[in-house]
């Protein structure tokens, strides 16, 4: 059975329909412009206009569909929350797309469509072939994940499952968004970086040449930088795989393009786990920015 899914971004909807799960090779692939600030009425609609569009260019007919999303559906009120494409709060998003549609849909934020998509046909099955646990990581603008157990995405009682952004990490991090005081995304995530830069040095530099200027041993800033990037990179990770013991992890995001991520991080990490070793792989995604859309279609 071909497999359709559509990933719905602030700007624009990309949709894909695969072979099949078995055989996930896209078929075709379509991209339109989201247009939210028109409402939700109106993105409900486009999406309706790109299952059309999928179908006539693919010759399939969908049966189902999946969708990644911003936000999560908390499945306790059946409406989604912590979007940030706002209009999407606080709506039954799934009951009304259904409704339109006339077909089953199956939601999941976008750091979940980046796990199953990496776990079941990306940078897991060359390496971990039997991996029944993933962690699918964004690290970038902000930190956020998505666990895919036994080929299943995790969204958890209160459909935050993997939301290791949000746990508490050091002081340093100051006040979030969410909220809560030092938090992971406020310390190591890309933003983050940038700031513990500008203030050891006065100046602003992208995290592209912060990384740079570090590798090339001309910043002592710089260095310092990517060293606390792995300290409190291990001591955050090392909490998610003390809790769940993943087969492997996938770093995705801007962040995960660190090499010292994947050189020093796991020995980091096991400086703060409750093992005498660390098994776990820590892997590049393979798909790119075609792993949200294709994890959508493997909802």
């Amino acid at each position: 059975m071909a497999l359709f899914g559509i990933d719905l971004g602030g700007t624009k909807l990309e949709g894909v329909v695969l072979q099949s799960r078995e055989n996930p090779v896209a078929v075709c692939r379509l991209r339109i412009p989201t247009e939210a600030h028109k409402g939700y009425e109106h993105i409900v609609r486009q999406i309706v206009h790109m299952r059309n569009l999928l179908e006539k260019e693919s010759g399939f007919s969908a049966q189902y569909l999946g969708i990644g999303h911003p936000g999560t559906l908390d499945p306790n009120t059946g409406v989604i929350k912590n979007a940030n494409t706002t209009v999407l709060n606080n709506r039954p998003f799934d009951k009304d797309l259904a409704s339109e549609l006339g077909i089953p849909v199956r939601l999941a934020n976008d750091a979940n469509c980046f796990a199953v998509a990496e776990a079941l046909m990306g940078a897991v099955p060359d390496v971990v072939p039997a991996a029944t646990a993933v962690f699918g990581v964004i690290l970038g603008t902000g930190v956020g994940g998505g666990w895919v157990i036994h080929g299943k995405v995790r969204n958890g009682k209160q459909g935050i499952a993997g939301e290791w952004g949000h746990n508490f990490l050091d002081e340093s991090g100051g006040a979030c968004y969410c909220g809560h005081e030092g938090c992971v995304e406020n310390v190591i995530s890309g933003p983050a970086l940038e700031k513990y830069y500008q203030a050891l040095t006065g100046q602003h530099r992208s995290l592209r040449d912060i990384v740079l200027l570090a590798e090339n041993g001309q910043d002592q800033a710089a260095v310092q930088t990517l060293d606390r990037l792995i300290h409190f990179f291990g001591k955050a990770m090392a909490v998610v795989i003390n809790i769940m013991d993943p087969d492997a992890v996938v770093l995705g995001g801007g962040v995960g393009n660190i090499d010292r991520l994947y050189t020093d991080g796991p020995a980091e990490v096991q400086k703060h786990l409750f093992n005498h070793r660390i098994d776990t792989i820590f892997l590049r995604p393979k798909l790119g920015d075609s792993a949200g859309v294709f994890g959508a279609a493997l909802l």
